[in-house]
């Protein structure tokens, strides 16, 4: 099979993994960077050009699509979607999943458990906004941030009024949420392949940090989910569509609670902290599919 990695950087470990996976066993792997692809929208005949040729021989894709380049990326995997070639995460679903509204907004509808959380168009009175979601500490977020970037803990009226005024100031759209006190700093990563939970860890913020991101300093480590957790993970894939995502969430009093899925997620924090194959199981996730 011809499977071409949507990515960037080629040097990524979660790019290297895959390619490494997919070579193993016996496929043509490609990393094609997506901005650097031209799209040829012709009647009954959508294509795409790279660097010297067209990527018409192309069966299935991994699109690995930075948040940045999110417009773009999709573009580029909905034309591969026009061409018939299979992917591991469509394009309305990466869009739905970088907006953290419109994925709560489905999340919610589902029935599926998650912080209180409220969005306004930037209302002056905090106070209201703040008893919405149960009074301080608040967490503030911007709708598309990633990796725990753009993630503020406001721990009074007066700090959450300060960060609310500063964000809408630089005309960013942003989500209040509860803070959830007995997490104690530590959410869980589940890996989903094929609508299945492939690896599960609990990660950790470094002291004083409430994002728990490996990025920022967290650590990891394997744990066994409840039945609660596997069921709010894997409905919380088929309700965004996303069969290879990676889902976090919160232990709370209440039982488990989603903070967001991920359409992109990296493979090394859970591949070390478990010592699973999760680049294998998205390879044999596509060679089904494909077939």
């Amino acid at each position: 099979m011809n499977i071409v990695i949507l990515s960037r950087n080629a040097n990524l470990y979660s790019t290297k993994r895959l390619l490494k996976e997919g070579e193993n066993r016996g496929h043509d792997i490609e990393i094609i960077d997506p901005l650097r692809c031209d799209i040829i929208i012709e009647k009954e005949k959508p294509t795409i050009y790279f660097k010297d040729r067209y990527l018409d021989y192309v069966d299935a894709i991994i699109p690995r699509i930075g948040a940045s380049i999110t417009f773009f990326g999709c573009a580029v995997v909905r034309q591969f979607e026009m061409m018939n070639v299979f992917t591991t995460a469509t394009s309305d679903a990466i869009l739905q999943s970088r907006d953290k509204l419109r994925s709560f907004q489905r999340l919610s509808k589902a029935g599926i458990g998650m912080p209180k959380t409220v969005f306004t168009n930037y209302s002056r009175d905090v106070e209201e906004v703040i008893s919405h979601v149960g009074g301080t500490p608040v967490v503030i977020k911007l709708l598309e941030g990633t990796q725990g970037l753009g993630v503020v803990l406001a721990e009074s009226k007066n700090a959450a009024e300060s960060v609310l005024e500063a964000f809408n100031g630089l005309q960013a759209r942003v989500i209040v949420q509860e803070y959830i006190s007995e997490a104690k700093g530590a959410d869980l990563r589940v890996l989903i392949v094929d609508g299945h939970v492939v690896g599960a860890m609990k990660r950790q913020g470094k002291k004083g940090e409430f994002r728990s991101n490996l990025h920022r300093g967290g650590s990891a480590k394997i744990i066994k989910l409840s039945d609660q957790e596997l069921r709010l993970a894997m409905r919380a894939s088929r309700a965004l569509k996303l069969p290879v995502c990676g889902v976090d969430m919160l232990q709370s009093e209440r039982g488990p609670l989603l903070l967001e899925a991920n359409s992109t997620p990296g493979l090394e924090g859970i591949e070390k902290a478990t010592e699973k194959n999760i680049a294998k199981a998205i390879i044999t996730f596509i060679e089904r599919n494909r077939k």
